[in-house]
């Protein structure tokens, strides 16, 4: 990477504007998708019924793929806190979190194709938090995707408190829609 300049432009700047329009496009295909498979299988689970083995297998899934998900996502927001706490440079975070991108998303789709096969109550209010709680940790993760490439091209440079502050906001969504999603899971199995 080149050495930075105070006079060069900022990643982002005008000379990126046909590279930002297709980024953007490609964003708002995949908030599109995700919207889509996610009104796909709440569509599904209210017309799907599995036999009691099934729905055992299907449990199991589940859980594994919250192990996954939900683990790369507490690792990526750690990594997070200790650049924050000074303890690793943004280069060191960017670096080990890009590949834990993969297991949040599969953890994700793994979540929704199980979740699928359990038969969720849907006219149940909680339930109903729930599918919304994870409708906006999908669309969170498709943000946090961008900002995570914007944070990247500052190397080792301070980014902007602004684009920080997106990033804390990203985090906290995360932190709140994952555990509001495992605590109404884990109610509902108790009910």
């Amino acid at each position: 990477m080149p050495p930075y300049h105070p006079t060069a432009p900022a990643p982002g700047g005008a000379a990126d504007a046909p590279d930002d329009a297709r980024r953007r496009g490609r964003v708002a295909a995949a908030a599109a998708a995700v919207c889509l498979l996610w009104a796909a299988s709440a569509w599904t689970a209210g017309h799907l019924h599995t036999d009691p083995a099934l729905h055992t297998v299907a449990l199991f899934g589940h859980l594994a793929a919250l192990v996954a998900g939900f683990g790369a996502v507490l690792a990526i927001d750690y990594y997070g806190l200790l650049w924050l706490l000074g303890r690793r440079s943004l280069r060191e975070v960017v670096h080990f979190t890009s590949p834990l991108h993969v297991p949040v998303w599969g953890g994700l789709l793994g979540l929704t194709l199980t979740g699928v096969l359990l038969e969720p109550h849907l006219d149940a209010g909680l339930t109903q938090l729930k599918l919304v709680l994870v409708l906006v940790i999908a669309l969170n993760g498709v943000y946090a995707g961008t900002l995570h490439r914007r944070l990247a091209a500052y190397g080792e440079r301070r980014p902007p408190a602004p684009l920080l502050a997106r990033g804390a906001a990203s985090a906290l969504v995360s932190q709140a829609g994952w555990w509001g999603a495992v605590l109404i899971g884990f109610y509902n199995t108790q009910h």
